[in-house]
């Protein structure tokens, strides 16, 4: 094995175990095989056991590893948006429907009907961007294809039926 003087190039810093001129690959900061031992920042134990080695990101942070969600990729991103943008437009259909129907059912007189007319309407109207909250904040730490096949449930169960039956000019 080379030493540090041999090396072409010389980094302050660099200070990986595999080139330490006594041949030992491990440094002091690495942990033993006992309990409580403490990974150096950035490093993760992974294997049998691995719940019980601390990081040093962990201490620092005061949150483990495993519970940041891994970054979302590109297709995965513009996916999330598109079925975002289907369910605010949903949303948009929702409400346009109900204040067609809102015209349709002004003649009924009885305050307790039109009070559950438009507590459901709001309900209606609210259900497309409140399926998209849930369902972001539900799935942080499930698969990514979970997290999408909510959202086209979504997608599907949520279609503005008013808006799609009468329209906004109607009949």
């Amino acid at each position: 094995m080379a030493s540090r003087e041999d090396d072409a190039l010389s980094w302050d810093g660099d200070d990986d175990p595999t080139l330490d001129p006594s041949g030992d690959a491990t440094t002091p900061d690495e942990p033993t095989d006992g309990d409580g031992a403490t990974l150096p920042k950035g490093w993760r134990a992974v294997g049998r056991g691995h719940e019980r080695v601390r990081s040093a990101d962990d201490e620092a942070d005061g949150v483990g590893a495993d519970t940041a969600a891994p970054p979302l990729g590109s297709v995965a991103l513009v996916t999330l948006g598109v079925m975002g943008g289907i369910l605010l437009l949903w949303t948009v259909g929702w409400y346009l429907g109900a204040t067609r129907l809102r015209e349709r059912i002004e003649q009924s007189t009885d305050a307790v009907a039109d009070f559950m007319f438009q507590g459901s309407m709001v309900l209606a109207i609210a259900a497309p961007l409140l399926w998209f909250v849930v369902t972001w904040l539900g799935t942080r730490r499930v698969a990514q294809w979970q997290r999408f096949a909510w959202l086209a449930a979504g997608i599907v169960l949520l279609v503005p039926w008013p808006f799609v039956m009468v329209g906004v000019v109607g009949q």
